[in-house]
């Protein structure tokens, strides 16, 4: 089994108990603190008024058996104050959130496997145009559901890796996505198996956040671009520091 499929989760959203919408997300450990992360947009949106009270996922608990789940609630309030972490840079709002876990509220037994800073690329690290990703999450909430696994999506590199697309904090991706896969994680396989450290031979590159579209586009006349907003994955540093 690929151990990826372990660190990658299918979240539910809920308003008190009236389910709302379905993302992706994925953990990130860094020290001994274990985070769900995901899309901003997930967690609050004001442009549509979404404002869940919680989360939910699934956790596998048989490496033999994987029908076999328990899951877990995930509150983003505690005591009338959101528990989720955003930021912002010198662009604005940065589309992604992080929810630190209480490892004691895992489920027992549960088998996870977590992104670690190993898997974030180096600023230095050349990265060709064209390169191809993967991008690993539940379009439209679809996937394995007997199993609970997610599906890939093939990508490849659309913008210079490293440059801040039109001096915003993400990267292009061309490829075919749909809604659900916002806050999946898309990786690129480690070139040389000895890089990086854990279960996870993957760089992670960044964190999905929406389909873009040319403000000139035409509906009628013109076939929608196939490019993606990818965050960099360097920000889970930033809202880890503290």
């Amino acid at each position: 089994m690929e151990p990826i499929f372990f660190a990658t989760h299918l979240i539910n959203t809920y308003v008190n108990d009236t389910p709302k919408t379905n993302a992706s997300g994925f953990l990130f450990q860094r020290d001994e603190r274990l985070f769900l992360v995901t899309s901003r947009h997930v967690v609050i949106d004001e442009k549509t008024n979404h404002h869940p009270t919680h989360l939910v996922i699934d956790f596998h608990t048989s490496e033999t058996d994987l029908t076999k789940t328990l899951n877990l609630s995930i509150p983003l309030f505690e005591n009338g104050k959101s528990v989720w972490r955003v930021g912002e840079d010198s662009a604005g709002v940065v589309d992604v959130a992080m929810v630190e876990l209480d490892r004691s509220a895992i489920p027992e037994h549960a088998i996870y496997n977590a992104f670690t800073p190993d898997n974030i690329p180096s600023p230095s690290q050349t990265i060709p145009i064209g390169s191809t990703l993967l991008t690993i999450g539940y379009p439209m909430g679809f996937h394995d559901a007997l199993h609970h696994l997610p599906v890939a999506r093939q990508a490849s590199l659309a913008s210079a890796y490293g440059i801040r697309f039109k001096g915003n904090g993400y990267f292009l991706v061309d490829a075919w996505t749909h809604r659900g896969l916002s806050g999946a994680p898309v990786i690129m396989r480690f070139s040389d198996k000895s890089d990086g450290s854990g279960l996870l031979p993957w760089h992670l590159m960044g964190v999905h956040s929406a389909r873009l579209e040319a403000s000139a586009r035409d509906p009628e006349h013109d076939e929608i671009l196939g490019l993606n907003a990818v965050w960099y994955s360097d920000i889970l540093m930033a809202l880890t520091n503290k």
